[in-house]
């Protein structure tokens, strides 16, 4: 091969020798023009590109298109700089901070005063008109002192371009005549947005910083067919019909309070469902030969010192005084889970030691990010910590994805996303160490033959992770389960077990949490079912409505009965219509609604109904029992 001519390896196996200096771009219309007439950006050896780019060595190359995840994350991200485009356009005096992709689309926040509705429609008429104006899109390499004059008048760019390590290349991003201090990268023109909405409107601090200024945020969402934008609006307004906080209200399960803001207050029937369900997954743990703990709420500072939570997590944390000692609310379970390991000498015949805790955590989360049982201020998470040797790291990890996915298939959780987050910027210990573990992740899932994507630099401070996506029935993707592997906190903490050879040896510890926050995971259940959660996790999994006075008795007979089988059952006696009281049964998502009238007491039967408005007719106490007992035993999602 001729020294001005390089190798491009594509995805497909096939390879393609092009003059140096050639752009992805070029190459993509090469292989096809239609592809490059969709073409978003470039992978050139895993890493997103311009499409602009020459290419002037041996390199593997993909063409990302929207439907890659990163090609919809640089379409997404580069929608947000068209919105800001246009509210600069519209409001010269707004100064542009940032504006990420996040799952649900992407943000810009922008020093303001607060926007109203009105803007948004006169922002995304701009939008339109910029998009039409098919602006190609630049890349710009700049000097400090060149990016500090052009951003002069915005100190939020000021900070960041400050902030900067030195000799870092300070690249911008122009189309017309706005410019954004940006890394990319980015589509190659406006004209390949179109089809987009702006969907709301939020308050939020520079840095999610109190102390900073407010700023105000406006979400979009946006794609390259006008079709998926219909049908993404749609899933929206089902979104708003299974809205968490407004099924928990109107079946009575929790409320917020300002006495609390960010606390649940569980009702007792939302009571019901986070004890089956904290009970559900202690069962599970144990079958898996996991023993529980409880450790307390409340730890003396310097147990925060020896973690590293102090240097890492602080503004997170909650603080309190015990007899003129600092205390903190404990942010985090795996501290305290280490005191009850330490708190004895353990053995290589010991190991591995499972220690499972439904634990109660308060992180410090500013009032304007607070969502539900989404965002919340205290949780309890299903935390687990193993506590192994190295050899046998992988057969541990590989049973936690196992546990994982079984535990995600029970709510008809199956399409999972899965991620390896790896070691930030801010992690302890050495990147030697931080390579075997994050080593040690990928193998397993590639023994249980789970594909997988990268999150360079998103793991937690003390380890690499795995991050469990589920995807919902409206297609929204929620990270709830983590797999992490830590060699920091054992040592750090002096967490060690005597091996055969007689000598002392740090142990690695596995933090692992697949439910994540009971709060979440029941947010979410919630919204995923509708309100229609499982016979097994129903408050009320029964009610029966006697047709008049005179079957009160034998009303409150068949409760006893059901009930002493295990069934949560109510009866409603209230006056009124059996057909009105139905239909409450049905807005309360009952499972099963029995009618009890003459007919039913000479029979020993009840009429039952179901919550989907379907008449099946009489059955037998006995029989009903039995179809409702192997209901909950295989805990059915219906």
């Amino acid at each position: 091969m001729s020294s001005d001519q390089i190798h491009i390896q594509l995805p497909d196996g096939n390879t393609m020798d092009v003059p140096r200096g050639t752009t992805a771009l070029e190459i993509a219309e090469k292989i096809s023009p239609r592809l490059a007439r969709v073409a978003i950006a470039a992978l050139v050896n895993g890493q997103p590109k311009d499409l602009s780019l020459p290419l002037n060595a041996d390199v593997e190359l993909r063409i990302l298109k929207f439907d890659d995840p990163e090609g919809m994350d640089v379409f997404r991200h580069s929608s947000a700089h068209l919105m800001a485009h246009a509210v600069s356009e519209l409001f010269p005096q707004a100064q542009p901070t940032i504006g990420p992709v996040v799952s649900e689309g992407f943000y810009y926040d922008f020093a303001h005063e607060p926007f109203t509705p009105e803007d948004l429609e006169k922002i995304e008429k701009r939008m339109k008109e910029i998009v039409a104006r098919n602006l190609p899109v630049e890349r710009r390499e700049i000097s400090r002192e060149e990016a500090l004059e052009i951003f002069k008048d915005n100190p939020f760019k000021v900070e960041m371009i400050q902030e900067l390590p030195e000799g870092e290349i300070v690249s911008a991003y122009q189309q017309g005549d706005f410019i954004d201090l940006c890394r990319g990268p980015h589509i190659p023109h406006t004209g390949m947005i179109n089809a987009f909405k702006l969907t709301k409107l939020a308050g939020a601090y520079w840095r999610a910083d109190a102390r900073n200024p407010q700023l105000q945020r406006i979400y979009g969402i946006s794609f390259t067919d006008p079709k998926d934008l219909r049908k993404h609006m749609k899933l929206l307004e089902e979104a708003k019909k299974r809205d968490h906080r407004l099924i928990g209200k109107q079946l009575d399960l929790y409320s917020f309070h300002e006495e609390g803001p960010g606390h649940c207050f569980w009702h007792p029937k939302g009571t019901t469902v986070y004890n089956k369900m904290s009970e559900w997954i202690s069962q599970e743990c144990h079958r898996r030969g996991y023993q529980e703990i409880r450790t307390p709420l409340i730890l003396h500072e310097s147990l925060w010192h020896r973690s590293g939570h102090w240097d890492h997590f602080r503004e997170n944390m909650y603080f309190t005084e015990v007899e003129g000692r600092r205390h903190a609310i404990k942010p985090m379970n795996c501290p305290g889970s280490i005191i009850i390991y330490n708190s004895g000498l353990r053995s290589y015949r010991d190991l591995p030691i499972r220690f499972a805790e439904l634990g109660l955590v308060h992180r410090h989360e500013l009032s304007g990010v607070l969502h539900g049982l989404f965002r919340v201020r205290s949780f309890t998470q299903d935390d687990a910590h193993i506590y192994c040797t190295r050899e046998q790291m992988k057969k541990e990890i590989v049973d936690m994805v196992r546990f994982t996915r079984e535990v995600y298939a029970v709510f008809g959780f199956t399409e999972l996303g899965i991620y390896v987050a790896t070691r930030p910027e801010s992690a302890l210990g050495d990147p030697e160490i931080w390579e075997e573990a994050q080593a040690a992740l990928e193998t397993a899932l590639k023994e249980v033959d789970l594909p997988y994507r990268i999150k360079p630099g998103e793991g937690a401070f003390y380890g690499p992770k795995i991050e469990f996506n589920i995807k919902d029935c409206l297609g929204r993707d929620w990270q709830c389960g983590t797999i992490q592997v830590d060699f920091s906190f054992p040592q750090r903490m002096d967490v060690t077990y005597e091996g055969s050879d007689g000598n002392r040896h740090h142990v690695v510890l596995l933090h692992r949490a697949i439910l994540g926050s009971l709060e979440r995971f029941i947010g979410i259940l919630i919204e995923q079912t509708a309100g229609k959660l499982p016979l097994w996790l129903s408050p009320i999994q029964a009610v029966l409505i006697p047709v008049a006075d005179r079957h009160q008795e034998y009303a409150t007979q068949v409760k006893g009965h059901l009930e002493e089988a295990g069934l949560r059952v109510e009866v409603d006696s209230r006056s009124g219509s059996v057909s009105k009281r139905v239909r409450e049964g049905q807005l309360q998502k009952i499972p099963y609604i029995l009618v009890v009238g003459d007919n039913e007491e000479k029979d020993g039967t009840v009429a039952v109904r179901t919550r989907d408005n379907v008449v099946h007719g009489p059955r037998s106490i006995d029989a009903l029992l039995e179809e409702a007992l192997e209901r909950i035993r295989t805990r059915v999602m219906d």
